[in-house]
């Protein structure tokens, strides 16, 4: 298999304060990664450094992509290679149309400009794949959205500016079950043996439909733990206490 992402040893912090502790990690194309963690264990300080976020300050190690050193590249630099960042929690954007917000972004991500109605076509095939009422395209981006609608939006990105890498940051965050179902029915659908993902999460339920080809334990900075989809099983069974005090041995 292809490396697609290689963290070695990658230490970061943020304001003086240190975050990230040593976390390797090899991505290859075509592999689901689950990272799952409690909250405060630097979960998502690990998404944001692998998308070049300028609040996190990287004090040691390498990231890797596409066998490029990546490790000061910027965000957008990083958008334009393939990379895609899911966020926790969306931001509303006023008086920019999910439509326009897309045409944006991906003439960026080619270097194409695409026309409203090129870029309308596309869109609205996506939707119908995604099951999203077609009418979604033209409100503001995430303004009045709920949860699940802001989660959809983002698979939605995924599906038209086709990532080689994304990052989910607690996708499953807020979520009903429905939505739940429909946005990893839309990771399933946009895997492939060429895109790789890591979904980051706090519960197993997420993994309940989405199959990962490893699953990591994340604590105090670093993995932890690595094994199969069974290891999200014992954790839902018995937590993070075990973890815990194998960390703190190390």
């Amino acid at each position: 298999m292809t490396p697609l992402l290689v963290v070695d040893d990658l230490h970061a912090s943020v304001e003086g304060t240190d975050i990230l502790k040593g976390v390797d990690l090899t991505v290859n194309q075509g592999e689901i990664h689950a990272i799952m963690g409690p909250n405060g264990s630097g979960k998502s300080t690990l998404a944001n450094v692998l998308l070049g976020h300028p609040s996190y300050t990287v004090t040691h190690g390498t990231i890797t992509y596409k066998g490029e050193d990546i490790t000061q590249a910027t965000p957008d630099e990083r958008g334009r290679a393939g990379m895609f960042l899911g966020f926790q929690y969306p931001e509303e954007i006023p008086g920019v149309s999910v439509i326009n917000f897309l045409r944006t972004a991906l003439s960026n991500r080619t270097g194409i400009d695409y026309t409203v109605l090129e870029l309308r076509l596309k869109v609205v095939e996506a939707m119908r794949e995604l099951e999203m009422d077609p009418a979604f395209a033209d409100r503001y981006l995430n303004e009045g959205f709920s949860g699940g609608e802001r989660k959809r939006n983002e698979v939605l990105q995924m599906a038209v500016l086709e990532p080689d890498l994304a990052v989910l940051d607690e996708t499953d965050s807020g979520l009903d079950i429905d939505a739940l179902k429909i946005v990893a029915e839309g990771v399933t659908r946009l895997s492939s043996e060429d895109r790789g993902f890591v979904v980051i999460t706090h519960y197993q339920r997420m993994l309940d439909y989405i199959t990962p080809d490893a699953v990591h334990v994340f604590l105090d900075g670093r993995i932890v733990e690595t094994g199969g989809p069974g290891l999200a099983d014992q954790i839902e069974a018995s937590g993070y206490d075990d973890y815990r005090t194998g960390a703190a041995e190390t």
